[in-house]
């Protein structure tokens, strides 16, 4: 039981590690090598924790402000409305499958 919690607290840690290298606002994209489309959905899919890191570092944004423009804005909102859209309806429905069962 004990190696089993070390083992998952080393696959979190790495986990966030790989995480804040991925976070936009960083150095990492430029005017020649712009945030682009596949960027933008990364981006939409960490950006709760984005907001949570960004409280600790001012580097770490939501959005990253070098991008290839609507591309990136697309694949940005995608990853937003349907993260944040399947989480409602998952809960959606366990609320009513725990009303069902009672």
């Amino acid at each position: 039981m004990q190696v089993r919690r070390v083992v998952i607290v080393a696959i979190l840690a790495l986990a966030v590690v790989t995480l804040t290298g991925c976070f936009p606002g960083g150095a990492q994209y430029t005017a020649h090598r712009p945030a682009g489309f596949f960027s933008g959905i990364w981006h939409g899919w960490i950006a709760p924790l984005s907001v949570i890191f960004g409280l600790f570092n001012q580097n770490v944004r939501v959005y990253e402000p070098t991008n290839t423009g609507w591309w990136y804005d697309f694949g940005f909102y995608m990853a937003i409305i349907s993260g944040f859209g399947s989480l409602a309806l998952f809960r959606r429905g366990s609320k009513e499958t725990e009303s069902s069962e009672t």
